[in-house]
């Protein structure tokens, strides 16, 4: 009888998602199919979602791994009781399946692998080739432009330092080629000696070429060669006593010493290679990336990817290089602080990205270990300095779970705002913030639709600046779509708290809201500047209770502060892109058959499309591309009646 108890009770168990012995079945039903080759294998939950992918060179001896429960450490046990469906890719090569993998991570970003999810691409400069006289600028994409590309730069502010620096050194113009072909007389930069002013003659385009080929030389590493050049021209213009152009060379001299001088670190004939140096403590990692090129440092940057905290610096290290370089290409030298788990796949993978060999090395003494050592030292730093701000930000949540008698620090803050401008363009903004700080994925904007929708769908007209009705319409359209989508509040969408910019007026019509959706538990706070709108004299408004403030000295009132006006800041922005947008079209888009190309051969001809509209047929078929019949469309749309 207990036999037949508990094989009742375990097949209970099998057929209830989110258990162990769910996932099991779901793999084990996977595996009769599985192929004995490379591949890629992704685990889906319930939802579809990717929850882990891996590749392996044997798929099914790699998935079998999964099944002995005995051997899986914690964080695995817990994937598998999450899995409810398995996919694969067969590859050709194990190195096509890491890539492939990468691929697959950075698109899903499945909780259960390692994730780097700061993905900004780097900023390069920009020596053109397209015109007679090249230009010099900093660029940020594909580098699918003609002409001469050197970086990659750790941030945009180390691009426009080295970029005024080469300004001053070289004199190369920096505007567009618009800009270029209509100028008239010098720009500001000849004034302050930043260009050399071939738009309007101040040099030919022989001499500029030198000057092209000289930055070339030095953003290539021949840095000693120009300068050397440069020091014996100022020698003969001193010689034959012209001292203002040797005064002009020297600034020039200095100017190239003023960009070595910011190289903070420099290891000799080291010259395309990056520095990657990771250091783990507290289940967290951080990973210093320093870039030379050229036999140049341009600069460093601390990456913090997320892991489950049992993983190895190694495992971390190894996650992190496959994602990094998989929108970027590798150099051919990769000096590391710690061998990475699969290194010699890795760098066949990265090879295979880079079109040529790639060296993971991690160096033992002499300089190049010394420039480990010091991006360890960095890392470190970096790390300590995270770790003390997110102990810092948990003792804010603590503190104001106390404020608001929540039941515990809030994991996910919702803080919404309206913008408008006398009613025109109105939109709505929500922005996240957690532990981690803002989670801007989380963001979303809201187009007010002009009804403030309820549940019983009878809906109410909001006119032009009805702030009460905009909120209305935002927290109904959110909280509807969260009632739909996840009614039983797995995803970790639903907000811990809310924050509505605004006093008691928009506090009503916030608990109003909710009440009508039958919401009952989701904690409310609406946040009032103080009287002339000072900061530090906010008043709190609370369902319920009288309203309060807080001490202008308060790190919470700073932080709440700062919760708010990021808000503010979203809003602001997205009604300007929105009115842009809106100012950005014309009367003449809602015509058929009006492309861009006739479009604007209408509005060159006729000026504007005021000047469209009040054309008459005749006229209208003198423009270029418009015929009898087009005409006659053109004019009926501006002269229907009614």
């Amino acid at each position: 009888m207990s036999d037949l108890v508990g094989e009742q009770t375990s097949e209970a168990a099998a057929e209830r998602p989110g258990t162990l012995a769910y996932g099991l079945e779901a793999i084990r039903s996977a595996l009769k199919t599985l192929p004995a080759s490379p591949g890629v294998y992704r685990m889906l939950d319930r939802k579809g979602d990717a929850v882990y992918v891996g590749k392996a060179r044997n798929l099914k001896a790699r998935v079998q791994h999964y099944t002995n429960l005995g051997n899986l450490s914690t964080r695995l046990r817990r994937m598998v009781s999450e899995t409810a469906a398995l996919e694969v890719i067969v590859t050709h090569t194990e190195v096509e399946a890491l890539l492939l993998e990468n691929n697959l991570i950075k698109r899903l970003m499945p909780r259960y692998n390692v994730l780097l999810r700061d993905d900004k691409s780097f900023p390069y400069i920009h020596v053109t080739s397209s015109h007679e006289f090249p230009q010099l600028a900093k660029y940020r994409g594909a580098r699918g432009e003609p002409g001469e590309f050197f970086g990659p730069f750790a941030s945009a502010g180390a691009v426009k330092r080295t970029l005024i620096a080469l300004q001053r050194a070289f004199l190369l113009r920096s505007c567009s080629d618009s800009v270029f072909d209509t100028r008239t007389r010098p720009c500001l930069l000849y004034q302050i000696k930043r260009c050399s002013a071939p738009c309007v003659g101040r040099i030919d385009r022989e001499a500029y070429g030198r000057l092209v080929e000289d930055a070339r030389n030095f953003l290539r590493g021949r840095s000693s060669e120009v300068q050397q050049r440069l020091a014996e021209q100022m020698q003969q213009l001193s010689e034959a006593l012209d001292y203002e152009a040797a005064a002009m060379v020297r600034d020039r001299i200095r100017a190239l010493t003023h960009v070595q001088g910011h190289q903070d670190v420099a290891v000799e004939g080291l010259q395309d290679a990056d520095v990657i140096a990771a250091h783990q403590a507290g289940g967290h990692t951080c990973v210093q990336v320093f870039f030379f090129r050229s036999g140049q440092n341009w600069g460093n940057r601390a990456y913090f990817p997320s892991h489950d905290r049992q993983l190895s610096l190694e495992e971390v290290l190894a996650g992190f290089l496959g994602q990094f370089y998989e929108t970027k290409p590798p150099p051919r030298l990769i000096l590391l602080s710690h061998q990475p788990a699969e290194a010699e796949l890795l760098a066949e993978a990265l090879a295979v990205k880079a079109g040529a060999k790639v060296q993971l090395l991690v160096p033992q003494r002499g300089d190049k270990r010394n420039i480990v050592d010091h991006a360890v030292v960095n890392a470190r730093e970096a790390l300590a300095r995270r770790l003390a701000e997110s102990a810092t930000q948990q003792r804010l949540l603590e503190d104001v779970a106390q404020l608001f008698g929540l039941d515990g620090p809030p994991q996910r803050i919702e803080v919404y705002d309206n913008s408008h401008i006398q009613g025109q363009h109105p939109v709505g903004a929500m922005i996240v913030a957690g532990p981690g700080g803002f989670i801007k994925n989380a963001y979303r904007k809201f187009t007010i639709r002009g009804t403030a929708p309820s549940p019983d769908d009878a809906g109410a007209t909001i006119t032009p600046g009805d702030d009460y009705g905009m909120m209305r319409e935002v927290l109904t359209r959110r909280f509807a779509r969260a009632l739909k989508e996840d009614p039983a509040r797995e995803s970790g969408n639903w907000p811990d708290l809310v924050l509505i910019d605004g006093g008691e007026g928009q506090l009503a019509v916030a608990q109003q809201v909710l009440a009508d959706l039958g919401i009952a538990d989701v904690p409310l706070v609406a946040i009032a500047k103080g009287p002339d709108r000072d900061a530090g004299r906010e008043r709190f408004f609370l369902p319920g209770k009288p309203p309060r403030g807080l001490d202008p000295k308060s790190p919470m009132l700073y932080y709440l502060q700062r919760l708010r006006d990021e808000a503010h800041r979203f809003a602001i922005g997205t009604h300007r892109a929105r009115r842009i947008k809106v100012l950005g079209t014309s009367p003449l888009d809602e015509i058929p058959g009006i492309g861009a190309k006739r479009k604007k051969a209408l509005l060159h001809h006729f000026g504007s499309a005021r000047g469209v509209a009040r054309a008459g047929l005749a006229d209208l078929t003198q423009v270029e591309g418009i015929s009898e019949a087009v005409a006659k469309k053109i004019y009926d749309h501006f002269h229907a009646e009614g």
